[in-house]
């Protein structure tokens, strides 16, 4: 019987040409999680297919690069500006086998600037610039980590003063939670506190408790450090 491979060909339709085109995903059963960082982060067996990796899918035919949680909404001249700087100035290029690390974050780049032309929601962004963070924390190269972490936490606070998280997979208490916890990383201790304050407040009325208590565990690590600065 032959071995079934952890990856598969998924069918996509190009939001912006309209070309058909496939592009790899890791099916479920091959991926196990060792554990979450505080960010959510997923730390993945080593054994086991990252799809991580995988997460943005680019047309081959003109570069446009989305993810599932694109809308397939374009707001006015969107389209035309995505044409002159994405598509006319794409080289084929195809990332639809199996991606290296480089590739990896290559797909990111181009799926958060084509995020950023076609006016995604923060919230969608937010997910580009925070996975690659990940990836960046997976080869230890803290400068890079930082710069997409301080990215993700600009997108993620747009998210929250203009409400478009609501209808997504991240609760409000998520993303309070997110944005301390980002802040905590990047180095505004005092944001950190205020966020994770307002997690804690939540608590009579939240469905995530585990969320709650990440932010109290959060909260009494940031007293222990200013207590014990050495």
């Amino acid at each position: 019987m032959a071995q079934l491979d952890p990856l598969y060909d998924k069918n996509y339709t190009c939001l912006m040409c309209e070309h058909s085109f496939t592009t790899k995903k890791v099916r479920s059963r091959f991926v196990k999680v060792l554990h979450f960082d505080t960010d959510f982060a997923p730390v993945y067996s080593q054994e086991f297919e990252n799809p991580t990796l995988y997460y943005v899918n680019v047309c081959p035919n003109c570069g446009f690069s989305s993810t599932d949680e694109f809308s397939p909404y374009f707001p006015p001249g969107t389209k035309e500006e995505l044409s002159n700087k994405v598509c006319n100035q794409w080289v084929p290029h195809d990332f639809s086998s199996q991606r290296t690390i480089d590739d990896t974050i290559k797909t990111y780049k181009l799926g958060a600037y084509c995020s950023s032309l076609k006016k995604e929601k923060h919230i969608v962004t937010a997910g580009l610039y925070i996975r690659l963070a990940w990836i960046y924390r997976s080869q230890n190269n803290e400068a890079q980590e930082m710069r997409f972490l301080k990215l993700a936490l600009g997108e993620y606070i747009g998210s929250f003063s203009k409400g478009d998280f609501k209808g997504t997979q991240v609760s409000e208490d998520r993303l309070l939670y997110l944005i301390g916890e980002l802040s905590r990383r990047t180095g505004n201790s005092q944001e950190a506190a205020r966020f994770f304050s307002k997690v804690i407040e939540r608590q009579k009325q939240s469905l995530e408790p585990k969320i709650i208590q990440m932010a109290k565990e959060r909260w009494q690590e940031m007293r222990k450090t200013q207590k014990n600065p050495d």
